[in-house]
């Protein structure tokens, strides 16, 4: 992922504190019925990774063969793939199977850049059909969808984000990552009661370059997290124990379900990284995730 990076150089200038609990989030978290037991997910974006080839993936792997061993190593995906094509039921099902030996793995698809970059919401109710049409067919495996909004998509085109939001079908939760700087503006703070109005989430972006996006808001009592790292730099680590703590905290507040989801800008790192922030949450919540398994651990970064 290229959003947000900064140079090695920059990075010792970079404030990653993480910013306070805004009001919404401490009422969301406050009025979330008690009971339910916290929900943690973690997992990268993509299968089809080479350079995984020999490290959790055996060597030799075939390409069509990745996404038969990312199960074995990650509890779910945030699925880019659906961004850039609109797959039909015949082939989501055949990833389905290749899943099927783990019940509790989850596909998170990306709404496709027909509807959100393209058609930037508006006239996009038949390729939106088409969408759900597709993934229905994880059943399920299917976790939370996500909706990214382009960086030019500004608080100007509220109407239609309200619009197109309110014609969702609501039986799949619905996390929405807003990326345009003017979102984050204390004057459009209404996008988010816009959210929580129609009990869906917020993506939280923690990237370098773009602290904004880091905002907390949480507009349901579920997290969903996209970590971008710096190809394990030190601050990567420090960051992802800020968050560990954050989560913690939430989860004594009322917090329902995690989905925290690795990125690096040089993807090759991002099951170091993964495998780190499993072993934390698991310390720190009394949980048992699945972690990565390296094929050589003393060849690995630890």
């Amino acid at each position: 992922m290229e959003f947000g990076r900064v140079t090695t150089d920059e990075l010792p200038g970079v404030n990653f504190t993480l910013p306070p609990d805004p009001e919404l989030t401490t009422s969301t978290l406050t009025a979330a019925t008690g009971g339910v037991p916290l929900q943690v997910h973690v997992g990268c974006a993509k299968w089809g990774r080479k350079e995984w080839v020999g490290k959790i993936y055996p060597p030799k792997t075939k390409d069509t063969n990745f996404l038969d061993e990312y199960v074995k190593h990650f509890d779910c995906i945030e699925l880019n793939a659906t961004f850039y094509n609109v797959y039909g039921p015949d082939t989501i099902s055949k990833w389905k199977e290749k899943a099927a030996a783990k019940p509790d793995f989850k596909f998170c698809p990306k709404f496709s850049q027909s509807i959100s970059h393209i058609r930037r919401l508006k006239n996009a109710d038949e390729v939106t059909t088409s969408f759900y049409e597709g993934i229905a067919a994880f059943g399920d495996k299917l976790g939370p969808l996500f909706l990214q909004l382009s960086d030019n998509f500004t608080p100007k085109s509220f109407p239609e984000l309200k619009a197109y939001l309110e014609r969702l079908p609501t039986d799949a939760p619905v996390f929405v990552e807003l990326r345009h700087k003017d979102w984050f503006n204390a004057e459009n703070s209404h996008v988010f009661d816009l959210f929580r109005s129609l009990n869906m989430g917020t993506v939280i972006t923690d990237a370098s370059g773009r602290r904004d996006c880091v905002h907390m808001q949480l507009s349901t009592p579920h997290a969903f997290i996209r970590f971008v790292g710096n190809g394990l730099h030190p601050t990567d680590y420090l960051r992802v124990d800020d968050w560990v703590e954050r989560i913690k905290q939430w989860a004594g507040m009322g917090l329902q379900s995690v989905w925290f989801f690795m990125h690096q800008h040089d993807e090759r790192y991002s099951p170091e990284l993964c495998d780190y922030v499993t072993e934390k949450l698991n310390n720190a919540l009394g949980l048992q995730l699945r972690r990565p398994q390296f094929i050589d651990r003393d060849k690995g970064l630890f």
